[in-house]
């Protein structure tokens, strides 16, 4: 079963996912934009049994607190610290991470900044290097170089929007209908909450600060070859299929597999995608750390 619980860090409250058994192997479930720790209800039930599995929402995502940038530093830098934050508080020292979206750069700083606490990466859908990025993204690169008002406004109408969020759910998939509408509706209810869109155009400029970051991030690949499974949506427009292969540059034995389906690819695959997991687990920790099937 999974539980639902607040804890204060950071400054602020966090609201964290939890399920499995306490004294199992850790992975931590990082979500992206516009999502929250919702988009992992279906894959936490699938390894719960085996792993204590832990999803926290973001500050200004989700059901975390939402502090005015007066308040809180709305980067990826700060967002990283959070988690960590959320962790030692969790006291949890060793973990796998689970990177979607938002959930790379997040959790590469906190690879980088802790390697001895990585025991595997899971990336699905997260970017770590220049061809995964395609001209979807020529705005926010001029965004990034020039924030005007003007930008920041035909931005949020274009990111932000009920239309966008939608569109992030369906582009891609193999069978619209199987995709809920409770998701994009939530996710754009939280998004429209006061405050909340200038929270994530503060993170949309700063996620500027990331492809600065990834020979960083791909010196950390080389020289720590930390276990690696990649899982991704083929059809994503938003971090292309060739951001999927390019981490077997750095990480030779990285297993990848690519899904037919869209950005959000645990709405189609929850299934397939858990039992890669399992299988990589099984292998990557041992069986001796985890129950057996």
């Amino acid at each position: 079963m999974t539980s639902h619980h607040h804890i204060a860090v950071d400054g602020t409250e966090l609201f964290y996912r939890e399920a499995g058994p306490k004294d199992a192997p850790v992975i931590v479930l990082l979500h992206g934009l516009p999502s929250s720790s919702h988009m992992f209800r279906e894959l936490m039930p699938l390894l719960a049994d085996r792993y204590r599995v832990i999803a926290p929402d973001y500050p200004g995502f989700g059901a975390s607190a939402a502090p005015s940038p007066a308040e809180y530093d709305y980067s990826f830098d700060r967002l990283a610290q959070s988690v960590d934050r959320l962790l030692q508080a969790l006291k949890v020292e060793r973990y796998s991470l689970y990177l979607f979206d938002y959930g790379a750069p997040v959790g590469f700083r906190l690879a980088v900044e802790h390697p001895e606490r990585i025991q595997t990466l899971i990336v699905q859908n997260g970017n770590a290097y220049d061809e995964g990025m395609g001209t979807l993204w020529d705005p926010l690169r001029a965004y990034w170089k020039e924030p005007t008002p003007q930008r920041s406004g035909l931005l949020a109408e274009k990111l932000l929007s009920l239309a966008s969020t939608k569109w992030h759910y369906l582009e891609g998939v193999r069978d619209p209908s199987a995709i809920a509408p409770e998701n994009w509706l939530l996710d754009q209810a939280l998004l429209d909450r006061p405050g909340v869109q200038e929270i994530q155009l503060r993170l949309l400029y700063d996620y500027g600060s990331n492809p600065g970051k990834y020979p960083q991030w791909q010196a950390y690949f080389r020289e720590r070859q930390p276990p690696m499974l990649v899982l991704w949506g083929k059809n994503d427009p938003i971090f292309l299929s060739a951001g999927a292969h390019a981490y077997q540059r750095d990480l030779p034995k990285a297993e990848v597999h690519l899904f037919d389906t869209g950005h959000f690819a645990l709405e189609e695959d929850a299934q397939p995608i858990a039992l890669r997991i399992r299988s990589f687990l099984g292998r990557q920790l041992g069986e001796s750390q985890a129950n057996q099937d």
